[in-house]
């Protein structure tokens, strides 16, 4: 009877303990936004008081919502004209200075966005994290090409991977090009200067690999701009920093807010909407609150399924 009235009061303390640390509505919205921001964990915890734990658990539980919304969402769309790209970043160590066993593991060292944009309607319908190889292309593309309503142009770069991929996914019902830069060589004085930027471009090949892509749009500019704003809006990809990603996991999640926040809540300035509304994906300009909605509403649907 005693370990049973224990039992009873732990029960009673555990269903406490959780509503206690349940963030507010407002709280969880405003938390989103820094996070898209390019606030880091910690200057988050510092800036709102909410524990480091509490934040990391909105950033699992928001990374896994958006993943699925966003999974649900971007189906049949009109998009005709998309960049493909990859943009690198490290998870726990740089390549060099990361454990041998956590690599073999893929939980350290470089690690790789591959992103696709909609030049149109700016639309981000997909995007993976990987490594920078044929096996992750080739998810990426599949992907991508499930998500998609009729014939397209796709522009990449000269990374060999996308052949074989796209190949793969689409056929020869696909115009597809790749756009390949050339850069001068480098001086040895200028490699200080330059570090994480490429030497001066100096030619531009445009390449058409399958059917008739139309030259005037064969370009990648949308997709290199994009992986600017990935810098400047998550801490985790920002260079010479320690707010790199610590686990993959939690990286990915990252990733998934963003894309959440820029493809239904952040107004494009040239299309004065946001790339869903653009895309026909919504009718209506989101908020903030509205991505914590989201997140309430799939944490209702997990405790349904358990």
């Amino acid at each position: 009877m005693i370990a049973a009235i224990l039992l009873l009061h732990l029960e009673i303390f555990s269903s406490i303990k959780v509503s206690m640390n349940r963030l507010p509505f407002d709280k969880r919205a405003q938390i989103l936004g820094m996070m898209v921001e390019g606030v880091s964990i910690r200057a988050i915890v510092r800036l709102t008081g909410v524990s480091k734990n509490t934040v990391t658990k909105l950033l699992v539980d928001a990374g896994q919502a958006f993943s699925a919304y966003q999974d649900q969402a971007f189906h049949n769309l009109p998009c005709k004209r998309l960049q493909l790209d990859e943009i690198w970043s490290f998870v726990y160590a740089k390549e060099a200075n990361a454990p041998a066993a956590k690599k073999a593991l893929g939980e350290a060292g470089d690690i790789w966005t591959w992103t696709a944009i909609c030049a149109d309607t700016k639309l981000i319908p997909s995007w993976i994290v990987g490594h920078r190889d044929t096996d992750a292309a080739k998810v990426f593309v599949a992907d991508l090409a499930g998500r998609l309503e009729g014939r397209v142009q796709i522009t990449s770069d000269g990374h060999k991977p996308y052949l074989e991929a796209i190949e793969d996914a689409f056929g020869n019902d696909i115009d597809y090009a790749m756009l390949v830069k050339h850069y001068a060589a480098p001086k040895p004085e200028h490699e200080a200067r330059r570090r994480y930027s490429p030497t001066e471009c100096i030619a531009i090949d445009k390449r058409a690999i399958t059917g008739r892509p139309d030259p005037k749009h064969v370009s990648t500019s949308y997709a290199e701009r994009q992986n600017l704003s990935m810098r400047m809006g998550m801490r985790r990809f920002t260079r010479l920093t320690n707010a790199f990603s610590k686990k993959v996991e939690n990286h990915a999640h990252a990733i998934a807010i963003y894309f959440m926040h820029y493809n239904f809540v952040r107004i494009h300035q040239t299309l004065r909407c946001t790339p869903a509304m653009a895309a026909g994906v919504t009718t209506k300009l989101w908020e903030l609150t509205d991505m914590a909605r989201i997140l309430e509403e799939w944490e209702a649907a997990q405790k349904i399924a358990v």
